[in-house]
């Protein structure tokens, strides 16, 4: 049995909307897009959070990101093990089929999946430890990075824990054969972000400097 239910009514006004302006105005460049398929030089790697809104921050329009979101951001590491893995197929289509030249993992301020994972590794969150939890079994790839965290003064953990979250993506990204031997080869740029969503701030990872700097 389906319990889909139609669209509530403001979500269908702003559909009607758009149709009428903004695909209106635009029709020869969607259709465009339709036919010759996408060829985004990008890959995003971004949280779910509402607030997080990675086209408007780059002004990119349609076709030129491959965007891929979930929770705080993550990518776990390569194992294929023949389960579900919705982030390591999204990393590998972007990579192996639309040949990206750039992945781009971007983390932000005040994260609900990666102050979940401080409170559970810290012990304040056993909801999070039930072997049932998806959130918690999915922040479990961060767990190194609270270990990374502890000598932070506790006020600015949670915001170091977001940074390292950024940073042990990046560093799984290269466990996959495929993405290591395109960044070998020099086909493609692994990049990471972190955002202030109040601020509307914008740092990026410096592996030399090994911390975050303003962009």
């Amino acid at each position: 049995m389906h319990h889909a239910r139609p669209l509530p009514a403001y979500l269908i006004q702003r559909y009607h909307g758009w149709k009428a302006t903004t695909y209106h105005d635009n029709k020869a460049w969607y259709r465009r897009l339709a036919e010759s398929g996408q060829h985004p030089r990008a890959m995003v790697i971004s949280c779910c959070d509402s607030r997080v809104h990675v086209t408007s921050i780059f002004g990119a329009d349609e076709g030129e990101f491959f965007i891929h979101r979930n929770i705080a951001n993550l990518v776990p590491p390569y194992n294929p093990d023949g389960e579900y893995h919705g982030t390591s197929a999204a990393v590998e289509y972007a990579v192996t089929a639309l040949k990206v030249s750039h992945i781009v993992v971007l983390g932000h301020s005040n994260c609900g999946g990666v102050k979940g994972c401080h409170d559970m590794c810290s012990g304040n969150a056993p909801e999070l430890e039930e072997k049932s939890s998806f959130v918690g079994r999915w922040m479990d790839i961060l767990r190194p990075g609270y270990e990374r965290v502890l000598s932070v003064d506790e006020a600015q953990r949670t915001r170091a824990l977001e940074k390292e979250a950024v940073v042990i993506s990046l560093e799984n990204l290269l466990s996959f054969p495929f993405v290591k031997t395109a960044v070998e080869e020099d086909m493609l740029t692994l990049h990471g972000l972190w955002t202030d969503v109040g601020e509307g701030g914008l740092e990026q990872y410096d592996p030399a400097r090994g911390g975050f700097v303003g962009v």
